[in-house]
């Protein structure tokens, strides 16, 4: 039969094209195996260039405020923020930094000093912690502060991955990879 339901020259039946139920459950059930796979990969790609993001920018920051200190020949400091203009007295650098001058040694952008940068947030989902609470340049280029910060995610739950960053007396900044999946 052909597809208006005659016979073939051949005199058999011709199978109707389609897929069967088996043939479709199982391709659902192998593509469903793939996507439970991959899903978690995809979530840590994501996690991974956010993290990459974030300490990257906290990076060029302080290389700014290097740069800064000696283009300027005076000290730059470079603290956690919430508002773009005071330094912050508690919480971690996830909710921000500024770098300027502070001639008078306050925490606050005065009149007379000027704000290079203000970073914002960076999301309440992260943490950004350590023990370097504020950086400063001196106009060498050199470093007052040196210490370890760690970033990670907090919630929904802790990431599989962190980084690490490293402030060194010398002004230098590095960064890390760290798998350890604890975020405090």
């Amino acid at each position: 039969m052909r597809g208006d339901g005659t016979l073939s020259r051949r005199g058999g039946r011709r199978r109707a094209a389609g897929f069967t139920l088996i043939e479709l459950l199982t391709t659902l059930t192998v593509l469903g195996l793939l996507l439970a796979v991959a899903v978690p990969s995809f979530n840590n790609a994501i996690l991974g260039n956010k993290l990459s993001g974030f300490s990257n920018s906290f990076l060029a920051s302080a290389q700014l405020a290097r740069s800064e200190a000696i283009k300027r020949n005076a000290a730059m400091t470079m603290c956690r923020s919430a508002d773009g203009t005071n330094c912050a007295s508690s919480g971690g650098w996830q909710q921000g930094w500024i770098i300027f001058n502070d001639k008078d040694g306050n925490g606050a952008v005065g009149s007379d000093e000027t704000r290079v940068h203000y970073q914002q947030a960076l999301g309440s989902d992260f943490s950004f912690t350590g023990d370097a609470y504020t950086v400063v340049f001196q106009s060498t280029g050199l470093s007052a502060t040196s210490g370890t910060l760690t970033l990670c995610r907090k919630l929904p739950s802790p990431g599989s991955q962190e980084r690490v960053l490293s402030l060194s007396a010398t002004g230098r900044v590095s960064s890390a990879i760290t798998r350890t999946g604890t975020c405090a």
